[in-house]
């Protein structure tokens, strides 16, 4: 397949694909998506072959407005308005039940449809020209870290989709928070940008769910091309960087910047706030290379989203 790159400020050919049933790539202000009109059962199965994604993992949906996503979902709890009119468009997908308008695949046959209005304008524009709700996961192959810049989703993507929507780097760099508002509380699935306090200051309650219920979790995410070894303590950070070295690995380190000088073949920073590491993450997953390191270790971070995400990437957690 063909695919074409496009300019964010010319994106009529990307619209015209979507609406004749093609699959696109764009910009979010979290991670880049890849689109299909979430109600076209032949356009959805497209995107899990783009991806190699399992059939059974269900896709997130993209729509402009709250309008949108009321058509989508059904008995709708009143603090899903209020959280819509503090956080979207935002960094935030709400699991509701689905009024069964979508595609069977965009849900994996769930009665629950997670929708999102982003807060992006190349995605906001797409979204309201095409008058589509779009099927949109992370526009990566399966298992890959997410990709928050165009170059993440060429690598993975060319020559798998008919278009690539060119918006730069996104300004989240991380998923979406996904809550489920499908109970008299709000309960989050998988973290990310708004949290659980944030939530909480809004309609008074939230719970955090284990990690393991959400669906897409049975499957491994965000791997780096070498085995990444997380470690939870500073302690048996530096004690796993010896034996490695020892053993004769060259080795990488993921660390943050108050980090000291330490000798490795490979330093990655992240750098040191919350907002900084989580938006770095991603990036340096993608710039580990097999070539330079034979594995890669991770030192403990404070930041709960970003060792979720290391979690998720890493092949040993000691």
């Amino acid at each position: 397949m063909d695919t074409k790159i496009i300019n964010d400020h010319s994106i009529e050919e990307a619209i015209q694909l979507l609406q004749a049933g093609q699959v696109v790539a764009f910009p979010t202000e979290t991670v880049y998506g890849i689109g299909a009109n979430a109600l076209d059962e032949h356009a959805v199965a497209k995107i899990f072959t783009a991806k190699g994604r399992p059939s059974d993992n269900p896709l997130n949906v993209l729509v402009p407005n709250t309008k949108a996503l009321y058509y989508l979902a059904k008995n709708v709890p009143t603090y899903v308005e209020k959280l819509m009119e503090v956080f979207s468009p935002g960094p935030i997908t709400y699991v509701l039940q689905s009024a069964g308008k979508v595609a069977e695949n965009v849900t994996a046959n769930l009665s629950t449809i997670g929708v999102r209005i982003p807060n992006h304008p190349v995605a906001l524009n797409i979204l309201h020209q095409t008058g589509l709700a779009l099927a949109a996961p992370s526009a990566n192959l399966s298992g890959r870290p997410s990709p928050t810049a165009v170059d993440h989703v060429i690598h993975d993507l060319m020559g798998k989709v008919s278009a690539i929507v060119d918006g730069g780097s996104t300004n989240v760099g991380l998923e979406s928070t996904v809550v489920d508002c499908t109970g008299e509380v709000p309960t989050i699935l998988r973290s990310g940008f708004i949290t659980v306090e944030d939530i909480r200051r809004v309609v008074g309650a939230c719970n955090l769910a284990p990690s393991i219920q959400m669906p897409s979790n049975k499957y491994k995410h965000y791997q780096p091309e070498v085995p990444l070894i997380l470690a939870r303590t500073e302690g048996q950070f530096q004690d796993i960087v010896r034996k490695k070295k020892a053993a004769g690995n060259r080795i990488g380190v993921i660390i943050s910047l108050s980090f000291d000088d330490i000798n490795v073949e490979k330093i990655f920073s992240l750098g040191t706030d919350e907002v900084e590491t989580a938006r770095n993450l991603y990036d340096v997953l993608r710039a580990i290379k097999k070539s330079e390191v034979d594995v890669v270790i991770s030192a403990p971070f404070p930041s709960d989203i970003v060792m979720d995400r290391l979690a998720s990437a890493a092949t040993k957690i000691v």
